[in-house]
């Protein structure tokens, strides 16, 4: 899995329910209830924050295989 790529999905995530055109690693931290800080030295290491995206996923109800694998549905809504 690619950090750099599972970052970039969530923020298309971020950009559909915000009226923003450039979402920052800023927003992406505070998306996942991530300190920005933190958020930093776990993007220089690469470090995926799996509990995280979890969180993030179920709040947005975005199907955690697109965003780590990008695999279909994009939304659980079009399944339930």
């Amino acid at each position: 899995m690619n950090f750099q790529e599972i970052m970039q999905r969530i923020r298309e995530v971020i950009l559909w329910g915000t009226k923003k055109s450039k979402i920052k690693d800023k927003d992406i931290a505070e998306a996942l209830d991530l300190d920005p800080q933190y958020y930093a030295v776990i993007k220089r290491r690469k470090k995926i924050p799996y509990l995280a995206i979890s969180l993030f996923c179920k709040k947005h109800k975005v199907n955690m295989n697109w965003i780590l694998l990008k695999e279909e549905p994009i939304s659980l809504a079009i399944i339930s």
